[in-house]
């Protein structure tokens, strides 16, 4: 039994054809620029408490135990903001949704920035989770609706190398500010970017796919008509005749698939894809977390290095992975995603099962694998959030997205508490062990149940 499960679906089609038609463009530059760089403080604010927290326990005096709560519990509220995200994104709109997160982490910066208590810190960093965790599924899903399918990887995962960047410049300004002037310091000025949230709203316009879904067929026409007049005008061209309807109208969505919500996600060709971007996000950013949320304590406490040259250390591990992202997204609509991610993830697991065979003996050592891995799983990471959105309709994109962004989120968790308890125990070459067989698990669920979607359009791989 199948069911048309939206009388709309012929508009939903047409804006489509729409899109598929408008050349890559300033237009476009300038969208995924303005959102890339939401995204961009976003990931800024995201690893700040790795690079405080060395002067954090020593200003408040915090066990192991309280460190690993504090860097954990923004990856709580990540994982809650997530799921919520999705929901709202899908129901209110995803410029709104977008515009709210970045204010509400900057707020939260300068509330972080007068903390004068370990508890107000924990509750402040908990709240700015759920702006951090909301924002980026969302920022992802939005950026995939406003992009053709030629080439859509290498312009998705060029918007999507800002996240990394903000991880690799936030890494340098903190190894610069901290020592310098203190951890508070450094998040007074990560709240100045909080502005963003009013050039998104006059700025950014919101996603016709997204308003043809919920019904509202006229704004929908309206602001795809706005787009392709500012096409034209960038271009100084006449756009190219929206291609023509199929000959046959599409095949109805089946009646099992026609479900939207989470319950959606997890009926028909959609519980597979469900799975498996689930395992995927939690395996990349387990082990993600897991080594950078702990490698500038590592090299200070268990090598004695200096916190200047323990956060130089970390940052240079950043920077390879930043280097891992570019080649992912120039290579992953040649390669297809598929093949990308299940490489980059067995690549990452080879670093630092090699990394646990030398005894990570020195820091250089460290430095050297941890780095080579960093390219690998940093690459693996950016494909996702390309990927997770090409997987379901628009409907539920948004929320296929957060659920994915809500398996990484509980990845950022378990990585830094489980690379922490071993960590404790004294067995460095353990933490390596574990961490390279959780990459080579991923691999291996990518290789066997990733489907590939490179080139094709949004509405066929998702009707």
């Amino acid at each position: 039994m199948t069911i048309d499960a939206y009388p709309d679906r012929a508009v939903r089609a047409a804006i489509a054809a729409r899109f598929e038609r408008l050349p890559l463009c300033r237009w476009h530059v300038t969208v995924r620029l303005i959102v890339g760089a939401v995204t961009f403080f976003e990931a800024f604010d995201q690893l700040l408490i790795a690079y405080a927290l060395p002067d954090l326990r020593k200003e408040w005096h915090l066990s192991t135990s309280a460190a690993t709560l504090l860097l954990t519990v923004g990856s709580i509220g990540m994982l809650i903001g997530a799921l919520l995200s999705g929901r709202l994104a899908d129901r209110f709109g995803r410029v709104k949704v977008i515009a709210a997160c970045i204010g509400v982490s900057s707020v939260a910066n300068l509330a972080l920035a007068a903390s004068s208590t370990p508890g107000l810190f924990l509750g402040v960093r908990f709240i700015q989770g759920l702006a951090i965790g909301g924002e980026v599924p969302v920022a992802a899903t939005f950026i995939a609706e406003i992009t053709r399918s030629h080439r859509r990887g290498r312009f998705v995962l060029l918007y999507e190398l800002v996240f990394p960047a903000g991880l690799t410049i936030g890494a340098l300004v903190a190894a610069w500010v901290v020592p310098l002037l203190g951890w508070r310091w450094m998040y007074a000025l990560a709240a100045v970017p909080g502005l963003l949230c009013i050039l998104v709203k006059r700025s950014v316009p919101e996603s016709p796919r997204w308003l043809a879904e919920h019904g509202r067929v006229q704004e929908a026409d309206e602001v795809m008509t706005r787009i392709e007049t500012e096409v034209e005008r960038v271009t100084g061209e006449p756009l190219p005749p929206v291609p023509a309807a199929p000959a046959a109208p599409p095949e109805p969505v089946p009646a099992a698939e026609a479900s939207s919500g989470l319950r959606g996600l997890f009926t028909g060709r959609y519980r597979r894809r469900t799975l498996v971007i689930g395992a995927l996000w939690f395996a990349g950013y387990f082990v993600n977390y897991g080594i950078t949320s702990w490698l500038p304590t590592i090299y200070q406490h268990r090598y004695g290095l200096s916190l200047s040259d323990a956060l130089l250390y970390s940052t240079v591990t950043s920077c390879a992975g930043l280097l891992g992202c570019l080649v992912a997204a120039l290579t992953v609509d040649r390669a297809g995603r598929r093949r990308v991610i299940t490489g980059c993830l067995a690549g990452a697991a080879a670093g630092l099962l090699v990394l646990a065979y030398v005894g990570a003996r020195t820091p250089l050592e460290v430095l050297v694998w941890t780095s080579f891995a960093a390219v690998f799983f940093f690459g693996s990471n950016i494909c996702l959030y390309l990927y997770t959105p090409e997987l379901f309709p628009t409907r539920m994109r948004a929320l296929g997205s957060s659920v994915g962004g809500a398996m990484n989120r509980l990845g950022v968790i378990l990585g830094p508490i489980v690379v922490g308890i071993v960590y404790a125990g004294g067995h460095m070459s353990s933490v390596f062990v574990m961490l390279g067989a959780v990459a080579l698990a991923g691999a291996v669920v990518a290789a066997l149940g990733a489907e590939e979607t490179a080139g094709r359009r949004l509405e066929e791989i998702s009707p």
